[in-house]
């Protein structure tokens, strides 16, 4: 990379006063609604311990509110607090949420499938101009050098659906959609080629389950994938294991994926877990012009029958 390039990669995509106004608007709120009762906590985002980093947080006490933050490093999706796995938290009655544009497409699939009701949540939406990728500097402010790949051809910046929306979208320049062009260099290969780049990726697997942590959809208090008897699928890191879980995964979300990425955020092997849900959701949306997360939808796809379905594929 040239000097030229490498200076523009440190330039702001925007002006970062944008982050401030987010900030002012997400602490007013939350105040408000701590002092006068109307929830009872507010799930955010607060400071990290290392300067420029984010981590969630929740907030009881409105004298507290100031530290909620909004920053390129707010990169959780939230709506993982909201599911009947968090049961401490849906016992304190209705809660307010910090939801960027793929934390809402979250919020709405959990509303669908009966994990969350609207009235007993408060949703602050934040009008998202985009966070860090993995391995981004703390220091650094958002480039096109280090913003996450979904963000760059996002879809849902500005929320619907919200109670309230924290700032204002700032002008953004056009990015190349990085996770389309993977998309499209999958879909180029023969199958073959494909069974031989998954096969390759999921035998680094070490089956830490770090995405099935930090997925807002794997709420089961038990995973049939840890049952032993009878044994759905085989628990060790080895590769008939590896491509079952991560196909079976694959397949268990599919018309559910809010696209936010964090599994493949956390996932420490650098799998491109990511790629596999988007490849669902494009099939999902061809067939049958269905797109995850856009309204609360008690059934996908896969989850029910219709008369008219394409049935082209059954040979």
């Amino acid at each position: 990379m040239n000097d030229t390039a490498e200076k523009e990669n440190l330039i702001p995509l925007f002006d970062t006063s944008y982050y401030a106004a987010v900030t002012e608007a997400i602490r007013t709120e939350a105040t408000r609604l701590l002092a006068d009762g109307s929830v009872t906590l507010v799930i955010g985002y607060q400071a990290g311990k290392r300067k420029g980093t984010a981590m969630p947080a929740i907030i009881t006490d409105p004298a507290r509110a100031n530290d909620l933050i909004f920053s390129p490093a707010c990169v959780n999706n939230l709506a993982l607090y909201l599911t009947k796995a968090k049961k401490d938290i849906r016992k304190t009655g209705k809660v307010a949420i910090v939801a960027k544009g793929c934390d809402m497409r979250a919020l709405a699939g959990l509303m669908g499938e009966s994990q969350l009701k609207r009235e007993d949540v408060h949703i602050i939406a934040v009008a998202c101009a985009g966070v860090k990728g993995s391995g981004a500097a703390t220091g650094e402010p958002l480039t096109t050098a280090n913003i996450a790949k979904k963000c760059r051809e996002c879809t849902v910046r500005e929320p619907e659906g919200a109670d309230l929306v924290a700032g204002s979208l700032p002008s953004l320049p056009e990015l190349s959609p990085v996770e389309a062009e993977e998309l499209e260099r999958l879909e180029a290969m023969t199958p073959q080629e494909r069974w031989s780049f998954w096969k390759e990726h999921f035998s680094r697997c070490v089956r830490c389950l770090a995405c099935r942590s930090i997925c807002p959809f794997c709420y089961c208090e038990q995973c049939m994938c840890d049952r032993n008897r009878p044994q759905a699928i085989e628990t060790t890191p080895r590769p008939a294991g590896n491509m079952a879980w991560h196909i079976v995964r694959a397949m268990h979300l599919s018309g559910r994926c809010a696209s936010c990425a964090e599994c493949e955020r956390a996932c420490p092997m650098d799998i491109p877990l990511n790629l596999l849900n988007r490849k669902m959701a494009k099939e999902l949306k061809e067939l049958y012009g269905h797109e995850a997360g856009l309204e609360p939808k008690e059934k996908g796809p896969l989850a029910e029958y219709k008369e008219d379905d394409d049935q082209s594929f059954i040979k």
